[in-house]
């Protein structure tokens, strides 16, 4: 059984709608599906998403918005005529208007355009249509209840499937409707997958997987097919632009894998995304290199040399306590050094040495800012050994300067920090290197 995910993109115009169609209908095992709100059919055409957040903000202001929500109207009017649909939104739509003005929640006006898709594509797809309130639940302080979610979401599936289930919203405890942060569809579709414990959870959108490196820096980078979670989640720490952690926590920790996929390329295989790399083909190459500026060099160093450990230890939990997310570059009984993003230890840093300092051990620190970091990720990389060699090897043939190198605390990522400058030559320099593996 599959559970398929469908972005903005995917369903923009009727065109797209026929395409998900195809894509839904060409495997038996796609019972449930998951649409987003209309996205952009051009560059410069707009949201269903925004356009709701604009009827919301001019009724706060007190303005008028009927123009803006006739505008809505005709993008779901269109769609449904162009593919004939049975389906009369008008009633819908009526009752979407008279809420806004009697002050509905910004919450509510946004979710209705994944509601109203929804609507549209069961009648399309002739799938019965699961209100998305009726099985996503929040708690008073607006956290998913993942457990009553999952509960309610197995019975009702089970009993309803092949069904369509609008992303990005739910409701709370006393009905009121409660979405996810922007791009909540995604988080949706893991939830379904897992409630049904699906055999893949596809995720459809406008491009075809990930790429080993940003394209803005690598020329034609080559796709990944195959990354893990934990590679994904690392790489995603050093500023790529993979899926949020949230949106794939349902999934990863129930072992389900997660297929990123090309609506407008449906033969392309994409990226696949794992809990093991155990059946990934070419097991020795890395999942991908990606990089990231604002960082500082953060050394703190006891006045008196000794063995004892308890110096170090104050030190990380002082950065611990202080919610400080940092990589470890090197430490011995007297110092360390860390390497932290600079606008988190500028919002934290007072409370930091505050707390350094109540231990009454003499020391002195430093802080040096404008350096970029550079993750290389993947088993592969980790398991050879001369990986660090060949790192500072490729960088020194182009003279960049590296100033620290470790290996991260995933077990699955070597960090580089260079100086910001040097950061795209680096990238470049060391894609080239590892890239060779995957040949």
């Amino acid at each position: 059984m599959i559970v398929a995910k469908f972005g903005g993109s995917s369903l923009a115009d009727a065109k797209q709608f026929q395409k998900v169609r195809a894509i839904v209908m060409g495997d038996e095992r796609r019972r449930v599906v998951v649409p987003s709100a209309p996205g952009k059919r051009f560059s410069d055409d707009d949201k269903i998403t925004d356009m709701l957040y604009y009827c919301f903000y001019a009724r706060q202001r007190g303005d008028d918005f009927d123009a803006m929500f006739e505008k809505i109207k005709a993008r779901y009017f269109e769609i449904a005529n162009e593919l004939s649909l049975s389906v009369n939104l008008q009633p819908y739509l009526e009752e979407i208007h008279a809420q806004i003005i009697a002050g509905a929640n910004a919450d509510y006006c946004a979710s209705r355009g994944e509601y109203l898709n929804g609507i549209l594509l069961a009648n399309y797809l002739g799938f019965s249509f699961l209100d998305a309130a009726e099985v996503i639940f929040f708690d008073k302080n607006g956290v998913l209840d993942s457990e009553k979610t999952n509960r309610r979401l197995a019975k009702r599936l089970s009993a309803e499937m092949p069904a369509v289930l609008p992303g990005f919203y739910g409701s709370d405890a006393h009905g009121n409707i409660r979405v996810f942060s922007r791009g909540g569809s995604d988080i949706t579709g893991a939830l379904a997958a897992r409630a049904c414990e699906a055999e893949v959870y596809e995720n459809w959108t406008d491009v075809s997987g990930f790429l080993m490196a940003d394209p803005r820096i690598v020329a034609n980078p080559l796709p990944i097919r195959h990354v893990t979670y934990h590679e994904m989640h690392a790489l995603a720490s050093a500023g790529a632009t993979v899926l949020h952690e949230d949106s794939v926590a349902p999934v990863s920790q129930d072992g389900i894998p997660t297929q990123i996929r090309n609506t407008n390329d449906p033969s392309h295989p994409g990226t696949l995304i794992t809990s093991t790399a155990v059946r990934r083909e070419n097991f020795s190459i890395f999942a991908g290199i990606a990089g990231k500026k604002g960082y500082s060099l953060l050394l703190a160093e006891k006045q008196h040399r000794d063995a004892s450990p308890a110096f170090m230890q104050g030190v990380f939990q002082a950065a611990q306590h202080c919610g400080m997310d940092f990589q470890l570059l090197s430490v011995n009984g007297s110092h360390l050094c860390l390497l932290i993003e600079t606008e988190q230890y500028e919002t934290k840093s007072i409370g930091f040495w505050e707390e350094i300092s109540e231990m009454g051990v003499p020391y002195f620190h430093s802080v040096e800012p404008g350096f970029a970091c550079i993750v290389l990720v993947g088993y592969g990389v980790v398991h050879n050994y001369q990986t660090i060699n060949r790192i500072y090897k490729a960088l020194q043939k182009r003279e960049i300067e590296v100033s620290m190198i470790t290996q991260g605390m995933s077990e699955i990522s070597t960090w580089v920090a260079v100086q910001e400058d040097d950061m795209e030559d680096a990238i470049r320099t060391l894609y080239e290197e590892f890239c060779r593996d995957t040949h």
